[in-house]
């Protein structure tokens, strides 16, 4: 253990800190970073999908007055829908990301066979993101909330209970 620990003090700072077994405050500033690539990715395919074959952006939404992107004229509750839809495919692709950059940088895997860990991992970022995502189907179906907005509520709610989930239940510690 002693060696262990004089290896590990050895390597250069930011060798240790890109690692796994790096402390609690590095671990939460890289999970922030890959959590903001991961959000990226998520963000990517949803906007790619709700411009294009699953289009839900409304006319008054910052996306497509900033980015042009095009909108669609739909009920509150076929956007919902739609948003929902794409928000689901765009959480698995980055879902994924996410899994083996936490894995390779952030926390250490072992607690669990990898296609359990996976699993677990999987079902905690579902559960969050239907909680995070039904929250902004009714903001949007209710209230007339602007996609984009729903979009950056639903992922403050999921950052905030997967990183619980997973510092504390699927990884070692």
């Amino acid at each position: 253990m002693q060696q262990e620990n004089d290896i590990s003090e050895s390597r250069p700072a930011w060798r240790r800190f890109l690692s796994n077994d790096s402390g609690p405050f590095a671990q939460f500033v890289k999970y922030g970073a890959i959590g903001v690539a991961s959000t990226l990715v998520q963000m990517a395919v949803f906007y790619v999908l709700a411009s294009t074959c699953c289009r839900c952006l409304g006319a008054d939404d910052w996306a497509v007055k900033w980015f042009g992107l095009p909108s669609v004229e739909l009920s509150r509750f076929a956007r919902g829908f739609r948003f929902a839809v794409d928000t689901a495919i765009g959480f698995s692709v980055a879902n994924v990301f996410c899994w083996l950059m936490n894995r390779a940088f952030v926390f250490r895997p072992g607690k669990f066979a990898w296609y359990k860990e996976f699993g677990m991992f999987f079902g905690a970022a579902a559960g969050a993101m239907a909680l995070a995502t039904g929250i902004s189907w009714m903001l949007i179906h209710l209230a007339g909330l602007q996609t984009t907005i729903a979009l950056f509520i639903e992922v403050a709610v999921s950052f905030l209970v997967n990183f619980i989930a997973r510092k504390f239940f699927i990884f070692k510690g």
